[in-house]
């Protein structure tokens, strides 16, 4: 898959998002953070501002949802105009059945990872996903280090899909820079969300390209290896 680049406008300008949201007009999505205060210890933006910002918003958005009960509340997400909406494995009751939710709603679903959690147990969702979410971080506050601890499941993760060949993104999420990008697309992950990185430059539009061109560049390197330890179906029985 080609790269994505898509920012988190939790290291935007909260006084002016409309603005904030036109200055990364060249990226492939806005990572949307949505935070309840219990999944994570912060509070962001609910349904009817990620409903208001994605009509003045110039790309697609990629919302993440960093919440206690998914399965009630991610498909308010879809109905509000979100392209793809992404729940934590760790969150969710009924995992397949939000995933069919999410796609029935005409959203991409994403299935979400944080830092210590294994891989393995939900490669046999992989067909019921559009996307895979490895957190480089603990999920909660922007700005944080890229945890190198994290590459193993990354390179696990991204020879499973290969090997399987089902078309589902990769991405990692938390301290993607300039450096640590070359790392993450090495280890086979496709799309990346840089917050501070974009944010904190003085040109988004340049930091995006320039992210773009390292991750193109690292994929290009890499020796894919098919994973072997997990048999991936094509009828996933979990539930």
């Amino acid at each position: 898959m080609s790269v994505a680049i898509n920012p988190s406008i939790l290291s935007a300008d909260f006084a002016n998002l409309q603005h904030e949201l036109e200055r990364i007009s060249t990226a492939d999505a806005a990572h949307i953070d949505v935070m309840d205060n219990h999944f994570v210890p912060n509070l962001t933006w609910g349904p009817p501002v990620v409903k208001r910002l994605r009509e003045v918003s110039p790309v697609p958005f990629d919302v993440h949802l960093m919440i206690d009960d998914p399965d009630r509340w991610a498909p308010q997400y879809a109905d509000v105009g979100s392209e793809s909406v992404t729940f934590h494995a760790e969150a969710a009751t009924a995992p397949i059945k939000l995933a069919r939710t999410l796609r029935e709603s005409g959203a991409k679903a994403g299935l979400a990872l944080r830092p210590a959690t294994a891989v393995e147990p939900y490669l046999d969702l992989l067909t019921e996903i559009d996307m895979l979410l490895i957190m480089t971080v603990e999920p909660g506050f922007g700005g944080q280090k890229f945890l190198d601890v994290t590459l193993p499941k990354i390179r696990r993760a991204a020879s499973a899909l290969e090997g399987s060949g089902i078309p589902v993104r990769l991405q990692v999420d938390g301290g993607i820079t300039e450096e640590t990008i070359v790392r993450a697309a090495e280890a086979g992950a496709d799309c990346f969300v840089a917050g501070s990185s974009v944010y904190g430059a003085e040109d988004p539009q340049a930091a995006i390209a320039a992210l773009r061109s390292l991750g193109k560049r690292a994929r290009k390197k890499r020796r894919p290896h098919s994973y072997t330890g997990i048999n991936i179906s094509d009828e996933c029985s979990c539930s």
